[in-house]
């Protein structure tokens, strides 16, 4: 299942945090993006790639930045949702 990314609550600055998502929940997110995208990256992919490699569809002109951003917001989701389903 490949869910739509909402571009909209992306960062605007390198300082700033998603609205919706706890601070640190983001950073250790953004972590583990940029491992997933360093990765990639390495084995010669490109950023298309992976998104691709975490189920997320890419657009076509995806830069890495906004790959990180995407994989990072993707993990945050689930994190929080594998949080919320223990809980109940």
């Amino acid at each position: 299942m490949v869910i739509q990314f909402d571009h909209a609550s992306l960062r605007s600055s390198d300082d700033e945090t998603p609205a919706h998502v706890n601070p640190i929940l983001w950073q250790q997110s953004l972590g583990l993006a940029r491992q997933i995208s360093a990765r990639v990256f390495r084995d010669g992919g490109r950023a298309t790639d992976a998104l691709a490699a975490v189920g997320l569809s890419a657009p076509v002109d995806a830069t890495w930045d906004k790959a990180v951003e995407m994989i990072a917001a993707e993990l945050s989701r689930n994190r929080a949702t594998v949080r919320k389903k223990a809980a109940a």
